[in-house]
């Protein structure tokens, strides 16, 4: 199990950006998924406690539980729900970063998740055919973040063809065209809400790759922030010790200096006594160490 733990861990940190983002959205998912079973066993239910991960559509709830509108792009309803926009998040995010950079792709997911949430929100209380239902409408999913991407990506590229199944081969922006106006026709469906989230994570990567074009980069800010987050959970790299290493070499030198300042003060000693009281009052000591200065 710890190898498995690992091997994943190292896949994600050599994987590209949209690669661990379908890590994170996976991990996620299947940590919600075993909390929910343990919670069975126990005869007690996840959806209250996952709700406030869930973006509320009421704005009340909504200031109560801020951080929910980026925990709500992480979440998914089941298996076929994170399976295909897993699918499409692979497929678009890595067309993606054939033009955009990798920081591009992080922010525009967040960026886009955020407008589609707001959309939703503002929807949900301005509409008199959504009212009845805002004090318990929850909204999860990627799908606002991965329409981001997928119309940007035809704003940047329109003319890019994509193979679809049992369709053939399309080009870009009809693709996002047709999947955009399908999201129009249901905005009144059961699952209304979704689909305005993905208006607005549409209209999120229009506005995003139009601003680029000009020379603005919508996703900057959002960017800093997750590096400043990145950061603080990043262990930092230990300063180290001070070790004071003597060369070899200069320590001869010092030694040989040292020496040669003692002899030539020794001398200079003896050559003032000399000077002073004359030879016979020197020691045998001090005429041998004379006579040895002489002969170098």
């Amino acid at each position: 199990m710890v190898s498995i733990i690992t091997d994943l861990k190292e896949k994600y940190r050599r994987g590209n950006i949209c690669l661990q983002l379908i890590y994170i959205n996976v991990a996620v998912f299947v940590l919600v998924w075993l909390a929910e079973v343990l919670l069975m066993l126990f005869n007690q239910s996840m959806g209250g406690w996952l709700s406030w991960l869930e973006l509320p559509a009421s704005f009340t709830r909504f200031f109560v539980q801020p951080w929910s509108i980026v925990t709500y792009m992480f979440l998914h309803a089941g298996f076929f729900h994170i399976l295909f926009n897993m699918l499409w998040l692979y497929w678009f995010g890595m067309l993606f970063l054939q033009f955009f950079s990798a920081k591009h792709l992080r922010g525009l997911y967040i960026v886009g998740g955020i407008c589609g949430g707001l959309l939703y929100m503002v929807a949900y209380n301005v509409f008199p055919y959504f009212r009845g239902m805002v004090d318990h409408s929850f909204l999860l999913s990627a799908s606002a973040s991965t329409l981001a991407i997928v119309a940007a990506t035809a704003y940047r590229e329109p003319n890019y063809r994509v193979g679809i199944f049992l369709i053939g081969t399309v080009r870009l922006k009809y693709l996002a065209w047709v999947v955009i106006g399908l999201d129009l026709l249901f905005i009144t469906s059961d699952n209304g809400g979704g689909h305005i989230a993905h208006l607005g994570g549409a209209l999120a990567g229009l506005w995003f790759a139009a601003s680029l074009s000009k020379g603005t980069d919508i996703t900057k800010l959002i960017n800093r922030l997750c590096d400043a987050l990145a950061s603080l959970f990043s262990p930092r790299p230990r300063k180290p010790k001070m070790k004071v290493h003597y060369n070899a070499e200069r320590k001869k030198d010092y030694d040989y200096n040292a020496r040669k300042k003692s002899q030539s003060d020794e001398i200079d000693r003896i050559l003032d006594k000399l000077k002073k009281s004359g030879y016979e009052s020197l020691s045998s000591d001090e005429k041998k160490t004379l006579f040895d200065a002489s002969k170098r």
